[in-house]
């Protein structure tokens, strides 16, 4: 992402601004299932707002630019304040994945109707401000199909990990956490390429965001 600094700025702050809005989005869902799930614990910690400050972690943001892969600051939750903290979590894990691709579907529906109206405003000033507003929600959408996939693979600390856990059965389901202290073995494992070339990760999830951004922005090319 940094590569871009030099070649084009303005798409570099479309970049920087549209990952802002997808981990802020992201992390405030989280914070907002689990307060009207009964837990207070996001709102005493300042988590149920849409102020990015709250929600960025300075090193996840900084290895997002560097090397494209990174986090936002993790929102905490007590399971004790929920009724059924299981498939409560699971809830919670889900918000901010969900919240994502809606946040991308609303923005895909704004880019195609730009598209179909970009015509009739050309040479003028709302036909600038209409191409900018085009070349912002382009990564917004991107980012935020990205981030949503990435956290529903199933591994600790991804959301995806806590979804299983609350849909499978409760025998299965103490099996499955079990797994948990050993998360960030296997997603280190997946992240980093292999003999130079693709990571897992990217292998796996790849597709499914190509197919997502295929249907939310035609007739382009992704990753």
């Amino acid at each position: 992402m940094l590569d871009q600094l030099a070649t084009n700025p303005l798409g570099f702050i479309f970049w920087i601004v549209s990952l802002v809005i997808a981990i802020t989005i992201h992390e405030f869902s989280h914070a907002y299932a689990a307060d009207r799930l009964g837990d207070p614990t996001p709102q005493l910690q300042g988590r149920l707002t849409l102020n990015p400050l709250a929600h960025l972690d300075p090193l996840g943001t900084l290895m997002l630019l560097v090397a494209r892969f990174g986090w936002g600051k993790p929102v905490q939750f007590d399971p004790f304040n929920l009724r059924n903290p299981r498939r409560d979590s699971a809830i919670i894990s889900f918000a901010g994945p969900l919240s994502n691709l809606v946040l991308a579907t609303v923005c895909a529906v704004l880019f195609q109707i730009l598209i179909h109206y970009r015509l009739a405003f050309l040479g003028n000033a709302v036909g600038i401000a209409v191409y900018v507003v085009m070349g912002l929600l382009r990564p917004i959408i991107i980012l935020n199909v990205i981030l949503a996939i990435f956290n529903l693979v199933p591994i600790h600390p991804l959301d995806g990990f806590k979804i299983v856990g609350g849909i499978l059965p409760t025998e299965y389901a103490r099996q499955w956490y079990e797994l948990e202290p050993y998360g960030m073995i296997f997603l280190i494992f997946l992240i980093f390429p292999i003999f130079g070339g693709s990571s897992p990760i990217s292998t796996i999830i790849s597709p499914i965001i190509n197919a997502i951004l295929s249907l939310l922005l035609p007739s382009s090319s992704f990753i």
